[in-house]
């Protein structure tokens, strides 16, 4: 992948994460299918393919890994359940950059869902588990940490202790309590919804505005605050949540920055939810 384009004085590019299918039903709740259906293409089961496309952004002060991807890990059971598509690629990817794992300065999770933090910690040649950034500083915020070493009975099919292998608060591990500056124009904020420690990353860099929402807007089909995900712990928080988040993007010609889509990897909105400027994984510019 690594397709990207700057941001003020910031350079994001995507890396290849993996991909996945999982049920569309799961992924737009109440949502009836006579209408997802028209914002999100479903094969004939009704699964809907899911980028796990990781957010790198290279600024003067430091790289910032947003989301880490699927990993390595996963058994061919595993695989098999959730429909791997794409294989996890990010250290090859950095290459291809010509960065090393060891380039990463920051990991912001914006929550530790497996599908967005499994890429912490990977195998390594001898099969063995180790931090996938080993220099890097984890950005999780304190409520979503606290729910990973204290999983209930629906929580533990997704925090997995093996992602999490290795990080120590105050060494590897940095928890937020509700909003911090990560970077210079980096800046994490708490929104809950999704899970009670959701937050999303604001980025802002030579007066251009971009926002990274996480599971609160996996995809352009959710522009709609209404339309949240059947995973969503907290659903009217997150209705509020992305009803304040829309106004401050709107107010600020924000661009969005997608991980889940595998078509469109960031765009801006206008007041009738119709997308502008779409910047697609082909790596150009396509036309409303």
């Amino acid at each position: 992948m690594t397709q990207g384009f700057r941001l003020g004085d910031f350079q994001v590019h995507w890396l290849e994460g993996g991909s996945f299918e999982i049920d569309g039903g799961s992924m737009f709740g109440v949502v009836p299918k006579v209408l997802w259906e028209k914002k999100c293409v479903c094969s004939a089961d009704n699964y809907v393919t899911l980028a796990d496309l990781a957010i790198l952004v290279r600024t003067p002060k430091g790289n910032v890994l947003i989301e880490t991807g699927l990993g390595n890990k996963l058994s061919d059971k595993q695989k098999k359940i959730f429909r791997l598509g794409k294989a996890w690629d990010i250290p090859a990817e950095l290459d291809r950059l010509g960065l090393r794992r060891e380039d990463v300065h920051h990991v912001i999770l914006t929550h530790c869902d497996f599908d967005h933090a499994a890429g912490i910690t990977m195998h390594n040649k001898q099969g063995e588990v180790e931090l996938t950034f080993p220099t890097a500083m984890h950005h999780i915020q304190a409520k979503e940490w606290w729910d990973v070493c204290h999983p209930n009975r629906r929580t533990a099919s997704t925090y997995w202790p093996v992602n999490f292998q290795g990080l120590e608060e105050g060494r590897n591990l940095h928890l937020i309590d509700g909003e911090a500056e990560i970077l210079p124009g980096v800046r994490c904020v708490l929104t809950g919804g999704h899970t009670r420690g959701h937050q999303v990353v604001w980025l802002q860099s030579g007066g251009v505005t971009a926002l990274h929402c996480g599971d609160l807007l996996p995809n352009t089909a959710y522009r709609n605050p209404l339309w949240i995900t059947a995973y969503d712990n907290f659903p009217l928080d997150s209705v509020a949540a992305k009803e304040e988040i829309l106004e401050q993007a709107a107010a600020q010609d924000a661009w969005f920055l997608f991980y889940h889509d595998p078509d469109t990897l960031a765009c801006k909105f206008n007041e009738a939810s119709e997308i502008l400027q779409p910047f697609s994984a082909s790596g150009v510019l396509q036309s409303p």
